[in-house]
């Protein structure tokens, strides 16, 4: 019979990897993805501990953790300063991993070590590599270990899966628009970003006015750090996923260069000015030659929808109680068709899940 983890074994063994099992559950609901991972060090609370008590059998000053020119560097210093740097984050990761186990208790369902084995055998395979060495640059780039990826990273994405439920299905449509938006056309725009409805409108106006220095006022007035740098310059546009709806269908309305796009109010407070430059050319591709890696991405990608709405559920019926921010929510009805989550409710995180790293 195969091994299965369990609530003890699956625990984050440092700040690291509790930040990716809290983005683990929560990757797909925001725009812009991308691995957050801390600095620390990998250790094991709970081993450091254990370690220390240990040393206090033939030590009585077991709670001192360093000496400085004979000044006692205790235990309870370094936890009370390492819970004012991170109690907030840590707590909120360890939140969501018990919600996970919680819900795992009341379905009967378990992982064993067998399907966290394959699933990793999978990725490494996708990304052409073997195990061992996949495991290394895991170690190198992200810092963490076997175990670590194991049980705080695989362990909890295959586990909402299993909570969900139900099997993904990708029709037709969705696959001649992954095509579209990887081999067709893009839209080449500059954007100001504004977060003031009458700013938004002075700054329209005067870019109706002087097209041409777009840029310069992108640098002015835009709030979006990034693009503000390149004078208002953003990715090529796609048309049917990547940026906000509104600003995909403004961003293909436009024909012709210098066009400059209504104000599109994309979220509260939020607003969008675009200068249209044209189209990218299509690349000329046999559809069947890349419909095994399109199926196979929208697959990735539909999987970790799944995830985060099966995640959202658990967490909206939850009764939590956060004595460190003072937070504190009640049991909700479920999410469904009838109920459906609503953006203000979803909390955003930046990770980006196991299998949904960028191709090389």
């Amino acid at each position: 019979m195969s091994k299965s983890f369990n609530e003890t074994q699956f625990r984050p063994a440092n700040r690291r990897s509790g930040t990716f099992v809290a983005g683990t559950i929560l990757a797909v609901v925001v725009a812009g993805i991308a691995w957050q991972v801390g600095r620390t060090n990998p250790a094991n609370g709970q081993e450091t501990r254990a370690s220390a008590q240990t040393q206090g059998q033939s030590n009585p000053n077991d709670k001192v953790l360093a000496r400085v020119n004979g000044k006692s560097v205790t235990y309870e210093a370094v936890a009370s300063e390492c819970m004012d740097r991170y109690g907030v984050e840590v707590l909120e990761n360890v939140i969501n991993r018990v919600l996970i186990q919680q819900a795992c208790a009341n379905k009967g369902v378990t992982i064993t070590e067998a399907e966290v084995t394959q699933e990793i055998v999978r990725i490494s395979k996708r990304f052409g590599l073997d195990v061992k060495t996949w495991y290394k640059m895991l170690q190198a780039e992200r810092g963490l270990s076997q175990l670590q990826y194991q049980r705080d990273v695989i362990w909890p994405m295959l586990a909402l899966k299993k909570l969900a439920g139900k099997q993904v299905n990708i029709t037709q449509e969705m696959m001649q628009q992954a095509y579209y938006d990887a081999y067709g056309p893009k839209a080449k725009c500059k954007m100001i970003m504004l977060d003031n409805r009458r700013r938004a409108t002075e700054v329209w106006d005067e870019v109706k006015r002087r097209p041409e220095e777009f840029g310069r006022l992108a640098q002015e007035h835009s709030v979006e750090p990034n693009s503000r740098s390149l004078g208002g310059a953003v990715p090529p546009i796609r048309r049917y996923t990547g940026a906000h709806e509104k600003v995909r269908l403004a961003a293909f309305k436009m024909r012709t260069p210098g066009e400059i796009s209504p104000i599109i109010e994309v979220g509260l407070n939020s607003y969008v000015i675009m200068k249209f430059e044209g189209f990218t050319e299509k690349v000329e591709h046999d559809p069947n030659d890349v419909k095994a890696q399109l199926h196979e991405d929208l697959m990735e990608q539909e999987v970790q929808k799944l995830v985060a709405e099966t995640f959202q559920t658990i967490r909206d019926t939850a009764q939590i109680q956060n004595r460190i921010t003072g937070e504190s929510t009640t049991r909700r009805n479920p999410v469904s068709a009838t109920n459906p989550p609503t953006p203000g409710n979803v909390r955003q995180t930046g990770y980006q899940p196991p299998g949904a790293q960028p191709r090389r």
